[in-house]
């Protein structure tokens, strides 16, 4: 049996926390779940620690001095999965727009499809974004497209955030290298590990927008993304990529 970790970045998240983790925790599959938490004002980590009580064995916590950004989190998260032994380690949103059930075709392509990287992805089968605005879905979809054309992946939802990485990809891929900190973190993430010729994977999902709470999404955080692929690639051109044999 494989060892597997859910981890998901907070910040007010009050709203929706508790539900999140008893619904992972109900899949048939048994997750853990790392809680990383940027110190949030609502209480949120206070309701993860009077949990952490009842699910003293799965549910685990790190909380940071302040708001930290998505990809420090993250990484963060990965380094703390790779010291505990974990098998594969998946990256969730605390909001529900990721949907739990959808980790069991995450972790399915990975431990029995044989897939380093299973991505849940809201385009690899149409446009499947539910309660966006026009503007939100266009923008996104074409900063896919956008990413495809500079880096040359065939990823078709490059900017997802609800991931799946075996434990081989994040220890080949050097964590303290990647330099993108916001969504571009994502893109990041995605193009080391098809740079080294891990097997990656895009499972649809169909993508809800939060019903409680607020987005953390903002044109800086967009803007980021989009300069820093272009250092990506060039940066890439210098980097002498290792290839990873099955």
């Amino acid at each position: 049996m494989t060892k597997d970790v859910v981890i998901i970045p907070t910040y007010n998240e009050k709203e929706n926390i508790t539900a999140i983790i008893n619904a992972v925790f109900s899949l048939p599959q048994e997750f853990h779940i790392l809680i990383i938490d940027d110190n949030s004002p609502d209480g949120t980590g206070q309701i993860v620690q009077d949990l952490m009580t009842k699910y003293s064995d799965r549910l685990f916590m790190i909380q940071r001095a302040g708001k930290l950004g998505l990809g420090t989190a993250y990484l963060t998260g990965f380094k703390w999965a790779l010291e505990n032994n974990y098998d594969y380690i998946f990256e969730m949103d605390a909001d529900f727009s990721h949907p739990p059930k959808d980790l069991m075709h995450l972790y399915e392509a990975c431990a029995d499809g044989g897939m380093d990287v299973a991505i849940g992805s809201r385009y690899i089968s149409g446009v499947n974004v539910v309660n966006w605005p026009i503007g939100r879905v266009l923008m996104s979809y074409f900063a896919s497209v956008y990413v495809r054309f500079v880096t040359g992946m065939k990823i078709m939802d490059t900017t997802a955030g609800f991931v799946c990485y075996s434990s081989r990809v994040l220890e080949t891929i050097g964590l303290d290298n990647v330099k993108l900190k916001g969504y571009g973190f994502q893109i990041e993430m995605k193009f080391r590990a098809w740079k080294h010729g891990f097997k990656v994977h895009e499972v649809p999902i169909i993508f809800t927008d939060r019903k409680q709470g607020t987005s953390k999404m903002s044109g800086g955080i967009f803007n980021e993304a989009v300069w820093g692929v272009i250092g990506l690639r060039l940066r890439s051109l210098f980097t002498n990529w290792k290839k990873i044999s099955d």
